[in-house]
């Protein structure tokens, strides 16, 4: 579950980037990058956890099912959390540094 979350976390944000790509400030590639990132870690955790359990990998227990859908949800929620703050740094569209000068 957590892998199924993240991919479509990472797809969405490369859809949004491709689509924004020729005038891009907002970091969404970082933001896509993260999520590819995660995907990938999601994914050989899924590898190892196959050869691990077999057959017993496709039947996975509702609770763990649930744990994991919560596990993906904070995944790309702590993803969006760092975005949003390289997003404040950057300043990109210099938003806080016009408030800042004004006071």
């Amino acid at each position: 579950m957590t892998l199924l979350i993240t991919v479509f976390a990472a797809v969405i944000s490369t859809a949004l980037w491709y689509v924004r790509a020729p005038e891009s400030r907002m970091r969404l590639g970082t933001l896509s990058l993260m999520y590819w990132g995660a995907s990938l870690m999601w994914l050989v955790d899924a590898v190892f956890e196959f050869i691990e359990l077999r057959s017993d990998f496709f039947t996975p227990a509702p609770a763990d099912m649930l744990n994991d859908a919560f596990l993906g949800l904070s995944a790309v929620a702590l993803g969006l959390v760092v975005w949003i703050a390289i997003v404040l740094i950057k300043d990109p569209r210099n938003v806080l540094k016009g408030i800042l000068v004004r006071k």
